[in-house]
């Protein structure tokens, strides 16, 4: 059987993600895998690539054939440079730079419009005021007659 390590694509038409995998080289690209090793974000600014070294190096020694894709990336995380005993077995791939905070300028006015909850108050008020001073002549008028 031949098994190839190679990419699974993921994701919405327009916003690919793979995962790197071990594959019998006769399934479909997005079928049934032996295992998954990795995973590769290439929309992601820097690219996102996280490989299992060891499980890479371990399927590398029993005769999986990697694609050029794959070749590529493992270049990258250094896993191919252990392999072969050639080249850099450092990994290259560039960590994502930390998000910046957001901090809202204090000195511009601010678009959104409170909620009117005040003048939704104001008459419910006005209704309370109104009965206390329909109260109030009638208990004059009940303080006058017990003067007189």
């Amino acid at each position: 059987m031949a098994v190839k390590i190679r990419l699974k694509r993921l994701g919405k038409i327009r916003a690919p993600f793979y995962r790197i995998v071990v594959a019998d080289s006769r399934t479909k690209r997005d079928g049934r895998v032996i295992e998954e090793i990795g995973k590769y974000h290439p929309t992601e600014n820097p690219s996102f690539i996280e490989v299992d070294s060891d499980r890479a190096q371990y399927w590398l020694s029993v005769g999986a054939q990697p694609t050029e894709q794959v070749t590529a990336l493992l270049k990258l995380t250094g896993d191919w440079g252990k392999f072969t005993g050639e080249g850099s077995t450092e990994s290259k791939v560039l960590a994502p730079e930390a998000k910046e905070v957001f901090e809202a300028d204090a000195k511009k006015k601010s678009v959104v419009r409170p909620k009117a909850e005040k003048p939704a108050e104001a008459p419910a008020e006005e209704a309370a005021e109104a009965p206390a001073e329909t109260e109030a002549p009638a208990e004059e008028a009940a303080a006058e007659s017990t003067e007189a």
